[in-house]
């Protein structure tokens, strides 16, 4: 079974697909410092380092895939953003996954897999979800609300991270009786573990380490009192998180104090390197950045990446529901 990829990323989807059996025939990504790192670390996939807006099926000689995944920008769609939605010009991306799938006529995918904020149900009173799901329907695919779930990453897996995410699965009515279709839902009840993502101990490069006369090191270092746990700068105000969890990882840790999750060790106050970060969102151990792609760009390229044992696990449930069809 194959996938094609939109709004690839570092390929995080890719990575949870291909670890339940499916292969990859292309990705697209736009972002010159994402794609390098996907290159990186998917050398045998077609990638188009283009925008979605300039792909065509025919053009650029899209092989027809099984199933079609993609991320598509939530700033739009974010609860902590402007709430633009459909009116944003990231919003209108999602258009482009109609475009294409509408540009492969008969071969259009069987499964569509989309990912994006969980506000996204809920925005505009919920006009955001009905224009997505109107959008979906008129493709040709079975969708209803029931086709949405939120997943989290620290209940479903042994990551620990506190991550939720809306998913997002819709069946071609030309491959399926019916849109039927079913998350995954058991928990993962296994301990977490939080040293086998980060490295409380040992000491890490220079400039990962808050200096003392910075003004929020005091702020930080006051509110420690388990050096087993994160503590993280919401604005203005230290948010410890109780031992064996992560808060979500976002696009703009590394970019300032904000939102970076932070420990304290005899080495000093340091926020987490972009490694650890890869780890906390499931990536493989051999997963690793371009000497040349910045610092600040590996955060973000993290922060945005869909994390891969839940991905892996809806995956999962996708090839269960084509085998169901004979495929």
């Amino acid at each position: 079974m194959k996938c094609g990829a939109l709004f690839s990323g570092i390929g995080g989807f890719c990575l949870g697909f291909e670890g339940a059996g499916f292969s990859t025939a292309w990705a697209v990504e736009i972002n010159e410092h994402a794609t390098a790192t996907y290159r990186r670390n998917l050398p045998n996939v077609r990638l188009l380092d283009k925008s979605v807006t300039d792909v065509t099926v025919s053009g650029d000689r899209l092989e027809p895939v099984d199933v079609l995944h993609a991320g598509f920008p939530c700033q739009s769609f974010s609860q902590a953003g402007e709430r633009r939605g459909f009116d944003d010009p990231r919003g209108k991306l999602f258009y482009e996954i109609i475009r294409l799938i509408s540009e492969f006529g008969s071969d259009k995918p069987k499964v569509l897999v989309l990912e994006n904020a969980p506000f996204l149900r809920y925005g505009e009173g919920g006009a955001w979800f009905l224009e997505l799901q109107r959008a979906i329907r008129k493709a040709g695919y079975w969708f209803r609300p029931e086709n949405s779930c939120e997943l989290t990453a620290n209940e479903l897996t042994a990551l620990p991270q506190q991550r939720t995410r809306l998913f997002m699965v819709a069946l071609s009515m030309d491959a399926f009786r019916s849109g039927r279709f079913e998350f995954p839902t058991e928990r993962d009840l296994t301990p977490k573990n939080m040293r086998n993502y980060i490295d409380f101990d040992g000491h890490a490069e220079e400039e990962y380490y808050l200096p003392r006369e910075n003004r929020y090191f005091k702020m930080i270092s006051n509110t420690v009192t388990n050096r087993e746990c994160l503590y993280q700068l919401r604005k203005y105000e230290v948010r410890a998180k109780e031992p064996g969890v992560c808060p979500t990882l976002t696009a703009n840790m590394g970019l300032g104090g904000h939102n970076v999750p932070f420990i304290m060790n005899s080495h000093g106050l340091r926020k987490l390197t972009e490694h650890e970060c890869l780890r906390l969102q499931g990536f493989p151990n051999d997963f690793s950045f371009p000497d040349d792609v910045p610092r600040a760009k590996r955060y973000i390229q993290a922060g945005n990446a869909v994390t891969v044992p839940v991905a892996k696990l809806l995956a999962e449930k996708v090839k269960v529901r084509l085998e169901e069809e004979g495929y």
